[in-house]
């Protein structure tokens, strides 16, 4: 990468932001699946941590062809990484030296996700010694197959998400059901008011079961991609549903999570329907879900309600 340099920021200002924002939509549209996470990009969006960096690859006459986002928060896992490169600049480098770069801030402590499984990145972590770290799969299924009726465990009610109301006990709950996830397990109520603010909450897709406790004892937050129902609820310019989709609108199981205390209790399996019904009422025709290859019991929960494997997303850790 002779002719490119690279360059790196605390924060993106508006135009670094559209820049970005364009290079993902080409990688996207080549590649046909996301290279940066949701939560990355809405850390860049957004401002993201204070601790994270930005890695701007240009070439010598100022265009953008590769960017990097480092999350080095969490002190236990370690440094977290996430990378795109222009599809009409791949075979130069351009991807090597950043990693390079990110290996070189971190100390070489280094975990990077890549998002499909492509070769081209396979090959690039295996020829920086990369060891592959964990696995999550895509899921998916018709919502025009057969879908069963939910079956709630006694004494559980069903409510839509209020907002201003009900943030804390889902966090709370979140926590408990991720706790092994720290990207997950760890959001703030700022994570959770940043996707509220995105174009596609829609709270009557977000489902909450209460015990006749009155506690939380699970929740099922439903997403649709490439289409939008309702009005956004950010002022925000850049809060829009920013990443091109070249398909026709999906649902998501987006956040499926039980309190330990129902675990077994076929709570799980019943949001998960009653989620599915709902995105089936928007008059969807698919629905993906992410799941941990590791969790095998979440897995033939999902396959016993038609999912099938779809993709792969692959973590690579540096072997230093």
């Amino acid at each position: 990468m002779s002719d490119s340099s690279l360059s790196t920021f605390d924060h993106l200002d508006h135009a670094q932001v559209q820049e970005v924002h364009d290079l993902l939509t080409a990688a996207t549209e080549s590649d046909g699946v996301r290279p940066l996470s949701e939560h990355v990009w809405l850390h860049v969006i957004h401002g993201g941590d204070e601790q994270a960096q930005h890695l701007l690859a240009r070439t010598a006459s100022g265009d953008l062809v590769g960017y990097a986002h480092l999350d080095t928060t969490d002190e236990v896992d370690g440094p977290s990484a996430e990378l795109v490169v222009d599809p009409r600049f791949r075979q130069r480098g351009v991807g090597r030296s950043l990693v390079t770069s990110l290996l070189e801030q971190t100390d070489s402590r280094l975990r990077l996700w890549a998002h499909g499984e492509h070769i081209a990145a396979t090959k690039l972590a295996d020829s920086l010694r990369f060891e592959r770290h964990r696995t999550l799969w895509q899921m998916r299924r018709s919502l025009h197959a057969s879908l069963p009726e939910p079956r709630f465990p006694a004494g559980i009610d069903i409510t839509t998400f209020d907002v201003g109301t009900d943030e804390d006990v889902v966090l709370t709950l979140n926590a408990q059901a991720f706790a092994h996830l720290s990207d997950q397990g760890s959001w703030t109520l700022n994570d959770l008011r940043r996707r509220e603010q995105e174009a596609w909450f829609d709270p009557s897709g977000f489902l909450l079961a209460w015990d006749d406790k009155h506690e939380l004892a699970g929740f099922h937050w439903t997403k649709v991609h490439g289409a939008h129902r309702h009005t956004s609820h950010s002022r925000d310019a850049h809060s829009r549903d920013t990443h091109s989709h070249s398909h026709e609108a999906i649902g998501e199981v987006y956040v499926l999570a039980v309190a330990p205390t129902w675990k077994g209790t076929g709570l799980g399996r019943a949001l998960t329907l009653a989620g599915l019904h709902h995105l089936r009422r928007l008059g969807l025709d698919q629905v993906m879900l992410f799941v941990d290859a590791s969790n095998l019991a979440a897995i033939r929960l999902y396959e016993s309600l038609g999912f099938v494997r779809w993709d792969t997303d692959v973590m690579y850790r540096s072997g230093s």
